[in-house]
């Protein structure tokens, strides 16, 4: 489930950018914490090309 995000994807990759920023050491982290699904993120954001970098932290 994504519901504690936005629906849109460039919403999404915003809030999610800056909470991996801000809180969380990496994408698992922020998916357990939130209960959220890190392959419907991943997906919702491959959609308009981004993609999870684990050196930086961040979708880019």
């Amino acid at each position: 489930m994504i519901e504690k995000l936005p629906g849109d994807p460039v919403l999404m990759l915003g809030v999610v950018n800056t909470k991996l920023r801000d809180f969380y050491r990496d994408l698992d982290d922020l998916c357990d914490d939130m209960q959220v699904d890190k392959a419907q993120i991943t997906n919702v954001l491959k959609g308009i090309d981004y993609e999870y970098d684990r050196s930086r932290n961040q979708f880019v």
